[in-house]
């Protein structure tokens, strides 16, 4: 079994350790969350089943007092404003509202007077003079008798129809409807008249606004003929209508001499009540929520028949509810009463949205840190591998230059030049092995002491022009042994900077020699200055393979050498592009990159211009 050590090495076994810990306590969180939802969600079930129940019983106790005052006031002879009140004696029954059509036959003893038409209507349907009818009908409506003139004018407008001489007849019809208080064969004169006069297609709207209003006292057979075919009475008119109707004719089915019913009338349910016998009866018709009090707030309550349907109130079938069937609270209906969402829903809506914030707050608390804790673990050790590769370039880079001053050291120490030019050649290569030695020592110096911060600048005012030449001219005789060569170009007027001249000339020397390294088999290099944003811009370019866009903010940082390096095999440290950065921000001014790969790059760095800072 590996070693503890082992299993704990980073990064990656202590980043699944991470993961599995922080999925651990997230999944405690949640478990603990979830059995407090539950617990809450049980007290309050219970809580809110004991409001239930005692809201029944007062909803049950209410409803159970209502009806029975309401019963007991029916002997006061008014009506609530919202129901009619109906009156059965041995004459018949009355209404304290105006009924579309009434139950029981209607006398038709008024008629009994009526004169005979019987020799002018043996001149209209036998003998089909019409002339002569006519002229008969006309005689006797200048009658005194209203019965007979009446009678007449209906017979008069019937004939001239029949002649086609409308327009006389809508004449005689107008002077119909005057006779209101005449009825002719059980039906009042003047709807006769409208009742024509619409057949004629004259008008039609005072017939309806009579018979919706329940102007004339009708059976139904009645009311259904003269309203026609047209729209529906009025749903409510004609649910009261009906329920006198069956009252009327189960008034003997139902000897009790107090009680309650309820009817399903147009969709609608009403409730009857009734105190009296057969002969002589008091009856309410009523919608049950116009006598049903107020109920308490944040309570549905529901009045369900034996069929199921709503009589009252409002049904929620998927809440949980208190029910009082028929027999238990001496109510005529069953009782379900259900909870509203107000205020102690509201509550506890807003606790548990607390509950859930808490843990959601909680959860996040572990995943960031957790995240923050495996960014620095991966961080740390990235450096740590960056320093080990750091390590092993700065060697490389040590090596190479300390073989040769060694192997030529041997040579010279031991006599074995073959010649006197061989030796100065031998002398100039050590001279230049060492120069190199020191640049590699004073670069990574001068690196420790700008990252602990005791590096100190002397500024002083410098021109960018001879800042460049001086700078590249240093690398003129590597670069002619080569077969290459740097180009400037510049601004025609000096361009003063305020820089320490050791520091910026370290800066721009990077910049040159990372160019040549990165592009070997370029033949040129290019350096130029100038003013750019108010500030004196100092580029370098190259043809070498660029810069991929992932790698542009992470070259600039310590220790990290982009992926152009292995492709042109070219040494350094990692460390180059971290102190140019450093250098320059201390100066006051930024380092830019502009790069494609297979393009090469150019590397600016902007300095504030002497006098502006």
């Amino acid at each position: 079994m590996a070693p503890q050590g082992e299993w704990l090495r980073p990064p990656r076994t202590l980043f699944i350790i991470l993961f599995l810990l922080t999925l651990a306590s997230i999944s405690a969180l949640g478990w603990l969350g979830w059995r407090l939802f539950e617990q809450e969600r049980l007290v309050e079930g219970q809580r809110s089943q004991e409001r239930l129940e005692q809201a029944a019983d007062r909803i049950s106790a209410t409803i159970h007092g209502t009806l029975a005052e309401t019963g007991d006031r029916l002997g006061d002879a008014s009506a609530p404003a919202n129901g009619v009140l109906l009156k059965i004696t041995e004459d018949g029954l009355t209404s304290s509202k105006p009924l579309l059509f009434y139950p029981m036959p209607l006398s038709a003893t008024a008629d009994e007077s009526e004169p005979s038409f019987d020799d002018a209507e043996q001149l209209e349907f036998a003998a089909r003079d019409l002339p002569k009818a006519l002229s008969f009908y006309r005689s006797l409506s200048a009658s005194n008798d209203i019965r007979a003139r009446a009678g007449a004018l209906l017979r008069e407008a019937r004939v001239l129809r029949a002649m086609g001489r409308d327009h006389d007849a809508e004449t005689v019809y107008e002077h119909l409807r005057e006779a209101r208080s005449v009825t002719l064969a059980g039906v009042p004169s003047d709807l006769i008249a409208l009742h024509a006069l619409c057949e004629m297609k004259i008008d039609c709207g005072e017939l309806h606004d009579g018979l919706r209003q329940a102007r004339w006292k009708l059976t139904r057979g009645q009311f259904e003929f003269y309203w026609g075919s047209g729209a529906r009475p009025p749903a409510e008119s004609l649910a009261i209508a009906e329920s006198a109707e069956r009252i009327w004719e189960d008034r003997a089915k139902n000897l009790r001499v107090r009680g309650l019913e309820t009817l399903w009338l147009e969709g609608h349910p009403y409730v009857v009540i009734w105190r009296g016998l057969a002969e002589k009866r008091i009856a309410l018709v009523i919608q049950p929520e116009s006598i049903l009090k107020s109920m308490p707030d944040g309570i549905h309550y529901a009045l369900l028949d034996s069929e199921g349907r709503v009589v009252a109130g409002e049904k929620d079938p998927s809440a949980h509810g208190a029910v009082r069937t028929a027999g238990d609270g001496e109510l005529p209906w069953t009782l379900l009463v259900t909870e509203a969402q107000p205020m102690t829903a509201a509550a506890r809506i807003a606790q548990q949205r607390f509950l859930i914030l808490s843990i959601v707050v909680m959860v996040l608390f572990l995943v960031l840190g957790t995240y923050f804790i495996a960014r620095a673990i991966r961080r740390e050790s990235e450096t740590a591998r960056m320093q080990s590769d750091f390590v092993s370039a700065v060697s490389h880079e040590f090596r190479t230059p300390l073989t040769a001053v060694r192997h030529l050291s041997e040579l010279l120490v031991e006599g074995r030049a073959p010649s006197e030019e061989r030796r100065k050649l031998y002398y100039a290569t050590l001279l230049r092995e060492s120069s190199r030695l020191e640049r590699l020592v004073e670069g990574l110096l001068n690196f420790g002491r700008m990252e602990a911060g005791a590096r100190h600048y002397r500024f002083e005012e410098l021109d960018a022009a001879k800042l460049v030449e001086r700078v590249t001219g240093e690398f003129q005789q590597q670069l002619e042994s080569e077969g290459r060569k740097i180009e400037l170009a510049g601004a025609s007027a000096p361009l003063k900077i305020e820089a320490d001249p050791e520091a910026i000339g370290v800066a721009l020397r990077n910049l040159v020699d990372n160019a040549i390294k990165y592009s070997p088999g370029e033949p040129t290099v290019w350096v130029d200055w100038g003013l750019e944003r108010n500030q004196v811009a100092i580029r370098v370019k190259d043809h070498g393979p660029g810069i991929p866009d992932s790698e542009r903010k992470r070259i600039f940082r310590r220790f990290v050498r982009g992926s152009a390096a292995a492709s042109t095999n070219a040494k350094g440290s990692g460390v180059g592009l971290a102190m140019v950065r450093h250098i320059v921000m201390a100066h006051g001014g930024e380092i830019t990159v502009e790069s494609s790969p297979g393009k090469g790059s150019v590397f600016t760095m902007l300095l504030p211009e002497a006098g502006t800072v």
